[in-house]
């Protein structure tokens, strides 16, 4: 046992330092596809909307400036999407994006947020605290929260919770079942 005690110290090093960030619980609308996720992203541009900043002694544009080539960085491995967040001269139908919300209002609804009624805490929580929705339209696809401690976003503990976020809002995998075909996943 006494050779077993280094082995469990560094398992519990490592698990306290992984588990400094946390995924809230995921929703997914019956109408989520990854299939249609991938048509709508693979080797395109994908459009982000930043609403909010989790350090205030950041300029809100120095902030979403940081943060996108860490969004790029830690992207979902598939499909081959590119982060944006260009406005299109004309709103595309479906209009895909991700919404991700810092030090949103307690009561703030991922369907309030695809309608564009976002509301924040009224004071910052000092967290990277986010609130992230993946829209067609004014429909909320999935949506999950998630939270870390981090100095910045160039933070690796916030490009590790983001990695994890994205897996979390973009499941590859069918997700309900489908009654015409009980056999088959998808």
């Amino acid at each position: 046992m006494p050779r077993a005690r280094p082995l469990l110290t560094l398992l519990a090093a490592l698990c306290i330092s992984g588990c400094q960030g946390a995924i809230g619980g995921a929703d997914y609308a019956p109408q989520y596809d990854f299939s249609e996720f991938f048509a709508a992203t693979d080797g395109r541009t994908f459009r982000v909307i930043v609403s909010g900043n989790p350090f205030p002694a950041l300029s809100t544009a120095e902030f979403d400036r940081r943060l996108l080539p860490v969004m790029q960085a830690n992207k979902p491995p598939r499909p081959r999407l590119t982060f944006t967040y260009d406005v299109p001269a004309e709103k595309p139908r479906p209009d895909y994006r991700l919404v991700l919300v810092f030090d949103s209002a307690n009561d703030l609804t991922a369907a309030r947020v695809c309608a564009d009624q976002i509301r924040h805490q009224p004071a910052p929580t000092g967290r990277f605290y986010v609130f992230a929705v993946y829209c067609r339209n004014e429909l909320a696809l999935s949506q999950t929260t998630a939270s870390t401690l981090a100095s910045g976003p160039e933070d690796q503990r916030v490009g590790q919770l983001l990695g994890q976020l994205f897996l979390v809002l973009f499941p590859d995998f069918p997700l309900f079942w489908n009654s015409r075909r009980p056999f088959l996943m998808h």
